[in-house]
């Protein structure tokens, strides 16, 4: 005399209320997992974007050093820390938005370029923030000026009073910081 002692008769095929428990849990937690990454992954090729946009500014500003320098007119360089840098590019980029007087995060849509015309300063308002920390004034975004760099003239060994211009620079007005 056999003893039968399974549970399912050999007529049933296919998953348990528990085994299906269980696959649906681990899917929900690969899903949840991925669509993090996805937004990681998001906000890293938006701060990619900028930084391709600063790169491309910060040539644009180097061309209009050369130009002033070549043209002796390397005075006139100071104005250029006050010019609008986006009316240097060849081509604007799709996400410039034009130019505000003392604007605010919220009268610009995230993910665009301003130009601020009483700050004269270019700002970038990214679209994704999590992992973006704002500045000192707490607000999500990155301003960004040009900085003329002069340095003393030295003869005969002996620091003066002149300067002469060393650079300009395409910067952020205070450290980014994205992590």
């Amino acid at each position: 005399m056999s003893c039968d002692f399974s549970l399912a008769s050999p007529a049933q095929k296919g998953f348990t209320l528990i085994e299906l428990i269980v696959v649906i849990f681990v899917l929900s937690i690969l899903i949840a997992t991925f669509l993090n990454r996805v937004e990681y992954y998001q906000e890293l090729a938006e701060k990619t974007a900028m930084e391709e946009n600063v790169g491309a500014i910060q040539n644009a500003l180097n061309l209009q050093h050369g130009k002033h320098y070549v043209r002796g007119n390397v005075d006139d360089l100071n104005q250029v820390s006050t010019e609008n840098p986006m009316k240097w590019m060849q081509k604007l980029p799709a996400n410039y938005a034009g130019e505000y007087f003392d604007p605010t995060p919220t009268s610009v849509a995230p993910g665009n370029w301003v130009f601020d015309l009483k700050a004269r300063e270019l700002i970038y308002l990214p679209d994704r923030t999590d992992h973006f920390v704002p500045g000192k004034d707490g607000k999500k975004w990155i301003r960004f000026h040009i900085n003329i760099q002069n340095e003393q003239i030295k003869r005969n060994g002996v620091t003066g009073q002149d300067t002469e211009l060393v650079g300009t620079v395409f910067e952020p007005v205070e450290p980014v910081n994205w992590f």
